[in-house]
């Protein structure tokens, strides 16, 4: 039962985690942190999309248009090649982007979550 103040036990008769059963329940349904978790999910969606999308364009491009990744761009370099470091470059900008977009849009939402919460949301007390 949610929030109830009984020590879980496993089988054979030891405590169980540290955590009591439902004792995050009332942070789950608080708007702040139903907001925090709408942003994260759409940000790491965005992302995975977005870095899978171009990384799809790649391997497509490798297997079906050989001749265009095969164009000499200086000396023997290569479309390919410059695409294939392109794929490194994006990663960081990438990763880059969802820090900055965490610490602008995440971070303080989550501070503020950890500054204002109740009593009752895992300070330890009431196990």
């Amino acid at each position: 039962m949610v929030g109830d103040s009984k020590v879980s036990r496993d089988g054979a008769g030891r405590r169980g985690g540290a955590d009591r059963p439902g004792r995050y329940a009332p942070l789950a349904r608080d708007a702040r942190f139903m907001r925090l978790r709408r942003r994260f999910l759409r940000a790491a969606v965005g992302i995975t999309v977005v870095f899978f999308g171009w990384y799809a364009v790649y391997v497509a491009l490798s297997a079906f248009a050989r001749g265009f990744m095969a164009r000499q761009v200086a000396g023997p370099v290569n479309v390919a090649l410059l695409l294939g470091l392109l794929q490194f470059a994006s990663t960081f900008l990438l990763a880059w982007g969802y820090v900055a977009y965490a610490r602008r849009r995440l971070d303080p939402l989550a501070a503020e979550l950890r500054a204002r919460r109740p009593p009752s949301y895992g300070n330890g007390a009431a196990r």
